[in-house]
């Protein structure tokens, strides 16, 4: 059956995504099933959305309920969802105010606009270059998709949006140097760096920059898109590192597999977007808001403690295969560097029933923080038997 599925994706669905040869159709928790009834061990979670596996079932309560109150309403309204949630995250991370959209994106785009306005309302025109590092990904907007330290994204989409420059991850004097040769209003950066290669920044490049920044008026803005909402064993990833971002924007895992996005302001620029600066239509929709309160009132000490747990042990695992180099990562966000075919392993594991990912030429690694030990260790046996086959 899945040959006629994938026939009939090629025919109709614009082809960009190069997909695994796997038709999904419904699963429980970490383990899903194909339209065949083929088993997969889940070791991808959507890209890092579905932290809490497939079909959850508090978050499919919440939904549920939220579904049969009210599904939509205009932003010119209130609605309770939407305050419980700003609550909760300010509570849980210091910041005083947030914004709501609907995917990482956005969340980066609203980032960005606060950071030009916030150093406009203060210093005037002209200071609004922000800079991010190489390696790094935002979006795939204009403008987020300008942010994109990779010049194999900036490829004929142009002309692209003035105001990026590109600093050496890891190295703070390539950023001092584009701070004193621009008008820099931001430093924008992932603390690992996904879809880059899951590369964590090293902490004193990190405490340097942030550093420098406060001492120049610049403001620092962590994507923690995909870093975010426990998956590098810290509530936000910039909590690991010890520092104070300006502005946090995330996405993918707090919506639970619903398109739900926050922007996050600190004291510092809690105020700079004003009546009519901003908006969504979608954002903070209360369905989508009340299945997030149910994921970010589990994000707790105890399952950040079995994220890292977990994700020493696949490090350690994967680092005895032969055909590894090394492991990167953080918490259950990994990277794999193989010596032989990314591809081949990537397509064998799918045949043995196992769901990864790539990102940068590494195979990676994002399972649901929830997943139980002995299915990882199910489908970390099978991923190690493809990688040294």
């Amino acid at each position: 059956m899945h040959n006629e599925f994938e026939q009939m994706d090629k025919e109709y669905i614009v082809n960009v995504y190069n997909r695994l040869d796997a038709v999904l159709d419904h699963g429980k928790g970490s383990v899903l099933y194909d339209v065949d009834g083929k088993e997969y061990i889940d070791l991808s979670a959507g890209i890092a959305v579905n932290i809490f596996g497939v079909c959850d079932d508090v978050w499919q309560q919440a939904v549920i309920a939220q579904l049969g109150k009210l599904n939509h309403i205009s932003n010119v309204f209130y609605t309770e969802p939407q305050i419980i949630l700003a609550k909760k995250l300010c509570e849980k991370t210091g910041m005083k105010k947030v914004f709501f959209s609907n995917s990482g994106a956005e969340a980066n785009e609203c980032a960005i606009k606060t950071a030009r306005k916030y150093s406009h309302d203060k210093y005037g025109d002209g200071r609004y270059t922000i800079i991010t590092l190489k390696n790094s990904f935002h979006g795939r907007t204009i403008a987020t998709l300008t942010a994109c330290g990779q010049d194999s994204l900036h490829q004929d989409f142009g002309p692209f949006v003035d105001g990026f420059v590109y600093a050496d991850a890891d190295n703070f004097d390539s950023v001092k140097k584009l701070a004193e040769e621009n008008n820099v209003c931001a430093i924008m950066m992932e603390l690992v760096q996904g879809e880059g290669g899951v590369h964590p920044l090293d902490p004193a490049f990190v405490h340097a920059v942030a550093d420098y920044a406060k001492a120049h008026d610049i403001l620092v803005v962590i994507d923690e898109v995909q870093t975010g909402n426990g998956r590098t064993g810290a509530l936000y990833a910039y909590m690991k590192y010890g520092i104070e971002p300006d502005i946090v924007t995330t996405a993918k895992a707090i919506g639970g597999g619903l398109p739900f996005a926050v922007t996050m302001f600190a004291d510092s620029c809690q105020h700079t977007l004003t009546d009519h600066t901003h908006g969504s239509t979608f954002g903070g929709n209360p369905i989508c808001a009340a299945g997030a309160i149910s994921i970010v009132d589990r994000l707790d000490d105890q399952l950040m403690a079995e994220v890292t747990k977990k994700g020493e042990y696949i490090k350690k695992e994967l680092e005895s295969c032969q055909n590894v180099e090394w492991v990167s990562g953080l918490g259950l966000m990994l990277g794999v560097k193989l010596k032989k075919d990314l591809a081949e392993v990537v397509n064998g594991c799918v045949d043995a029933g196992v769901l990864v990912l790539t990102a940068n030429g590494l195979l990676r690694l994002l399972p649901p923080l929830n997943i139980p030990m002995d299915v990882l260790q199910k489908g970390i046996e099978k991923v190690k038997a493809v990688i040294d086959k």
